[in-house]
């Protein structure tokens, strides 16, 4: 069923408090809701319907009365209600058993404890309810279970009341103080061990923070609480938001479709964003986990205090809480290099993964128009793209002025479910002398047009008459939603370097609001070469002069990092273009001027390490096919591999200079300036081993192998075990053997074991073998999400070993859609969207990727989850 975003309506009657009752046993939960209710008296009269599913019915009563009621596929139906605005009281029994729920979502059961996840709607699995996000209550929840078995009962909000019961059991109360809507409820109950630390807010406030983990595990947690401090410290420095409960609780469970969920007062957490310790932990994991830490508490405020009106508003929480936490990184890196490090990491997740999105069969906008399955809504466009957006707001505004738009957007909708429109509204009142103010519905288009944009340049300069002008044109392709797309409001930060690099034109905004305009710039004399879209100031696609001396003169000279990172990916790019146009193999594709920019970049003094590890990493293969006409992913494969090959060769003694000099002494630490280091070693031991491997030389694999042995921390055992399996050397078996030894009683870290062999190089198909050999391990449980994306998702994410010629790698993906989505659709549906731009690719691929999809659409009884995007890949 196809919902519509233009089909909105109020709901008819609102839920004005819940009182829950759960009697926990993993067979058989009994739950015992008890709900004041009134009619909305702005909404027609209509029966009340309440969703449900998987639910097993005993009693409905209307004050305490039996009432006559009926079933409508899933809902549960009541028609002859009391006419008016009376309140009444609506209580519904039902049972459920937690430990058959394989999907993860409502109440589960994992390890013998109680979790549940009701985003997006998954409380309908635990109740029959208005399960929407538009009906915010006043929750009240009583947990009652052996304590024995289950010690450990939480909620939302504040304890007000704990004890003993009969048999063996306790109970718990928790009582919410704010309104919410469903899918922000949680309960956990289980054998768990909690970390705390009691902190005072500026406000005076006392409060109570909790991480509760399994036994064994609470050593790994200090990080996480580190972050949560810090994140609730940066919240009220920068926007002046408190956190408003008594105590914040984060419980993290191995079993967990998503990453994490911000559950008011009770954010369950997978076990990834929340467990590190040196000896375990990447540095890329303790950055993640800070960054999810502070995405989930921020949404405390945006999220929580304020939610959507609907599902279609998804990006009016996730993409301004991405934002957040992307800024919170920033401020936490400590300096401008660390945050314009962070900066390239965010872009180049968007142009990679968003752009791609962008460009396929599950486009949509940043606020859709209509959805089958809303699961599938939870992309990149939401998320990354939703928090681009939010960002050009900033810089049309300024820092200031965003946090003047955030202080009367909750001045207006406090306690309230808005809409997207409702958010841009408040940033530009609070700015009225801005463009963002004066252009508000040219910039609502963001919201409501999918793709990506296009911004062609021209340089028009007469150096007699100084007069430079740059004419811009933007353009965004149709789709079958939107056959016209209108002009989008751009900003374009911009600067001018002469020749020589120097600054001839400082920082300056355009602001693009038309199809084609021109910026004239008077007193210019002599030759410039533009830095267009400095910081990436908007998600476009950019088109200007990419001939290789204006780009080397980026690359040493500009003054905006991201389009020094920018200029070499571009002359990447090109070189890699240009290799898959001809039909010889040439062993040098990068020029010699470009080899030269890298090694001055290389062995620059100031540079930031994590700088030059980003410059010197050339675009990835699946960027790369985004970019090309078609897609013959194992030539692709071939010219990425020569330009890595030549990086190796030419940089040959600089790489060994940046492995030397670039060593971490004394404890490990996860600040920026460490785990830029740890970074630019590894790139080096990758290169230095890839060259070993050409030259037939063991130096570089043996020092490899000793490093992996003697690595004081996760990262760089990890560096040093992926540049032996990335050449494929006899040594990788070693170290993977030691690896697993050492620790296959770590879940994530085994993990990691897991997706480095199926991540692996190609080499006659072994990648494919050794994966399905891996799924018979003892340790392979596929219906533990985790476990399932570290081999199976890192597989069919490992282009050259997933597309194959013989068609295995598809044949593998269509088996593991068809099993996953039995138990589980939400993981089966990610693993779905690998084909998304089947369309791309040459033949042999293209008519094999094809039949694959096409056998997972025969099956006739598929979620709706897969089935949306499976009929989406194969529309025309």
């Amino acid at each position: 069923m196809i919902t519509l975003r233009e089909d909105y309506q109020a709901p008819g009657f609102w839920i004005d408090s819940v009182d829950l009752v759960f009697d926990l046993e993993p067979a058989k939960t009994r739950v015992l809701n008890t709900m004041q209710i009134r009619r909305n008296p702005d909404a027609a009269p209509q029966a009340l319907k309440l969703d449900g599913e998987e639910l097993n019915l005993s009693r409905v009563l209307i004050n305490g009365q039996g009432t006559s009621f009926k079933m409508d596929g899933d809902q549960l139906v009541l028609e002859n209600l009391t006419e008016g605005n009376e309140p009444f009281r609506l209580e519904i029994f039902t049972t459920c058993n937690p430990s058959k729920n394989t999907q993860l979502t409502g109440l589960y059961v994992s390890q013998d404890s109680f979790f549940t996840q009701c985003e997006a709607q998954g409380f309908r699995r635990i109740s029959y309810f208005l399960d929407r996000p538009d009906v915010m209550s006043l929750y009240t929840v009583t947990l009652r279970a052996s304590k024995t078995d289950y010690p450990v009962l939480l909620s939302n909000g504040n304890l007000v009341e704990q004890g003993d019961l009969e048999d063996g059991r306790h109970f718990a109360k928790w009582a919410d103080p704010h309104h919410k809507p469903s899918y922000l409820f949680a309960l956990v109950a289980g054998k768990l061990v909690c970390r705390e630390q009691r902190i005072t807010a500026r406000n005076g406030k006392e409060h109570l923070l909790q991480i509760y983990v399994r036994s064994g595990d609470l050593d790994k947690t200090d990080h996480a609480m580190q972050s949560l401090m810090a994140s609730i410290a940066w919240d009220e420095a920068r926007f002046g938001l408190s956190l408003d409960l008594e105590r914040f609780m984060v419980v993290a469970t191995s079993d967990f479709n998503m990453g994490a969920m911000e559950n008011k007062g009770l954010n369950i957490f997978n076990t990834k964003y929340v467990l590190a310790s040196p000896s375990t932990a990447t540095d890329q994991d303790y950055a993640n986990i800070e960054s999810v830490i502070g995405h989930e508490y921020f949404h405390n405020w945006t999220g929580n205090r304020i939610t959507c009106r609907d599902w279609f508003q998804l990006s009016l929480k996730e993409g301004l809480t991405v934002f957040r936490d992307q800024e919170f990184s920033q401020d936490l890196s400590g300096s401008a290099s660390a945050r314009a490090v962070k900066r390239i990491e965010d872009v180049r997740l968007l142009q990679t993964v968003q752009f791609a999105e962008d460009a396929g069969p599950m486009a949509h906008p940043v606020r859709p128009d209509s959805y089958m399955e809303i699961n599938n809504f939870y992309t990149v466009t939401i998320y990354e793209k939703g928090a681009e957006i939010v960002r050009m707001m900033q810089t049309l505004v300024g820092r200031e002025g965003f946090a003047m738009g955030m202080k009367l957007y909750f001045q207006r909708h406090d306690g309230q479910a808005v809409t997207c429109d409702d958010f841009v509204q408040a940033i530009a009142d609070a700015n009225p002398t801005t463009e963002l103010y004066k252009q508000l519905d040219v910039f609502k288009r963001w919201y409501s047009q999918a793709g990506t944009p296009r911004v062609d340049v021209q340089l028009e300069h007469n150096t007699a008459n100084q007069h430079l002008s740059l004419h811009f044109k933007q353009t965004c392709q149709p789709d079958p939603g939107q056959l016209i797309k209108q002009p989008f409001l751009i900003p374009v930060r911009l600067g001018l370097l002469n020749q020589a690099g120097e600054v001839v034109l400082p920082d300056q905004l355009m602001v693009l609001n038309q199809t084609s305009q021109t910026l004239t710039i008077e007193g210019i004399s002599e030759p410039v070469i533009p830095s267009l879209l400095r910081g990436f100031s908007a998600p476009v696609q950019l088109q200007f002069d990419d001939s290789e001396s204006r780009l080397l003169v980026l690359l040493a000279h500009d003054t905006d990092p991201f389009n020094r990172w920018d200029s070499a990916q571009r002359l990447f790019m090109t070189a890699a273009l240009q290799a898959l146009s001809r039909q010889e193999h040439a062993e040098k594709l990068l020029s010699p001027g470009l080899i030269e920019g890298l090694r001055q970049l290389l062995r620059h003094p100031d540079l930031d390490a994590a700088f030059k590890e980003l410059v010197l990493t050339p675009p990835s293969e699946n960027y790369i096919a985004e970019q090309a006409d078609s897609v013959d992913p194992q030539h692709i494969h071939q010219v990425r591999e020569r330009m890595r090959q030549q990086i190796a060769l030419a940089l040959y003694e600089d790489w060994a200079w940046a492995y030397a000099h670039h060593r971490v002494k004394g404890e490990y630490a996860s600040d920026a300036v460490s785990s830029g280091k740890r970074a630019l070693q590894g790139l080096a031991l990758n290169y230095l081993c890839l060259a070993g491997h050409i030259a037939h030389d063991e130096q570089w694999p043996q020092q490899a192998l000793l490093a992996f042995k003697q690595a004081g921390n996760m990262t760089e055992r990890m560096h040093a075990l992926q540049a032996l399996v990335a050449i494929n050397h006899e040594l990788a078996a070693n170290a993977l053997a030691l690896f697993y030894q050492q620790f296959h009683r770590e879940d994530l870290v085994l993990d990691k074991w897991f997706a480095v062999q199926a991540s692996a190089s190609e080499r006659d198909g072994h990648v494919l073998t050794r994966v399905r050999q891996l799924m018979q391990h003892p340790d392979f449980q596929i219906r533990n999400p985790n476990r399932a994306r570290s081999l199976i998702a890192s597989y069919c994410n490992n282009p050259a070993a997933f597309h194959r010629t013989d068609a295995s790698g598809y044949v593998f993906w269509s088996e593991r859609v068809l099993e996953l989505d039995a138990f589980n659709p939400q993981v089966a549906a990610r693993l779905a969207r690998a084909m998304d731009r089947w369309r791309k690719l040459v033949e042999p691929y293209h008519s094999a990727a094809h039949e694959a999809i096409r056998r997972v659409a025969a099956k006739e009884y598929l979620s709706a989850d897969v089935r949306e995007v499976i009929d989406s890949a194969l529309e025309d």
